[in-house]
């Protein structure tokens, strides 16, 4: 099976790791030779004063992409890729979303989705992240609303009929049903090493087969659908920021032994179109004078390896 690879990508984390994110984004682009990314449009970098919209960061994402023939998925939403899970602007008061601040994030969607659904290299929207994923981060984004969340695929829908909706669900955690059926694609997390903060580090007890299963029973309960890792976890869980942890603890949490098993075991989950996370991470790794994961990546995107 010849196995699709491409990355997550945020400005949001490069600013994290004190990054030139251009330099890293460009580097991803041309070093590592992607050819699929997904971008996230956070609401707090997009509209940082009520009704001042910001797109020059994500205007220089999309316009690198379409220079060199990218496919590009998109997420918008309040709940977002990255920690912690709900991404609001300062001024929204409530991050229980009143219905004031319901129509604000209805706005901001709309003036991302008519700024950039006419670009060919739009692949798919991703609304929201992991949104059935409740019990996760409920303290950060409040109790999960479903109707609002088919309001938003509702109004994505509208304003582009083209380019299909990616739903997401955690691999672990997720039933993978609401997501499955609600979007035209579906895209699962897959995460091995986490760090529990009452054990410690921790490896799931599962395997391959797991995802497996799950595939075909929502595939056999509401029909197949183009289904992809949208995120595959190959960054240090940390309880603290990377910045602030040694070298030896993120070699030990995610050193190149677990990247490698994290490649082959997601190649036996049967999923043909993978997106790694933690690329930053990794340019954040070389710059330090630790290259081997970005090698290793640069190796694999250069190769597509088929299994």
């Amino acid at each position: 099976m010849e196995i699709r690879y491409g990355i997550s990508f945020s400005k949001f984390h490069s600013d994290e790791l004190k990054l030139d994110w251009k330099e890293t984004y460009l580097a991803a682009l041309d070093d590592l030779g992607v050819k699929k990314i997904r971008l996230s449009a956070h609401w707090p970098n997009t509209e940082p004063i009520d009704d001042k919209f910001n797109f020059s960061e994500l205007d220089f994402q999309i316009a690198e992409a379409e220079k060199r023939g990218i496919e590009v998925i998109m997420a918008v939403g309040r709940r977002l890729p990255g920690w912690p899970e709900c991404h609001v602007p300062d001024w929204v008061q409530k991050k229980d979303l009143a219905d004031y601040n319901r129509e604000e994030l209805l706005e901001y969607i709309e003036k991302v989705i008519v700024r950039y659904k006419d670009l060919s290299v739009i692949k798919y929207w991703q609304v929201e992240n992991e949104p059935f994923l409740t019990f996760f981060s409920r303290a950060k984004c409040g109790e999960f609303d479903e109707d609002f969340l088919d309001k938003e695929i509702a109004l994505v829908k509208k304003l582009d009929p083209v380019h299909p909706i990616l739903l997401t669900d955690s691999g672990e955690f997720g039933t993978w049903l609401g997501a499955y059926k609600k979007g035209d694609a579906f895209g699962t997390s897959l995460y091995l090493y986490i760090w529990n903060r009452k054990i410690g580090p921790f490896r799931y007890p599962i395997l391959p087969a797991f995802f497996r299963f799950k595939q075909n029973l929502v595939s056999l309960i509401y029909g197949k659908k183009p289904s992809l890792i949208i995120e595959l976890s190959v960054e240090p869980w940390l309880l603290q920021p990377i910045i602030k942890t040694p070298i030896e603890v993120l070699q030990e949490r995610m050193g190149l032994d677990k990247f490698n098993e994290m490649i082959n075991f997601a190649a036996k989950t049967g999923f043909d179109e993978q997106y790694f996370w933690g690329a930053e991470w990794w340019y954040w790794m070389k710059k330090q004078g630790y290259p081997e994961h970005w090698e290793r990546a640069r190796k694999l995107f250069g190769s597509q390896q088929t299994f």
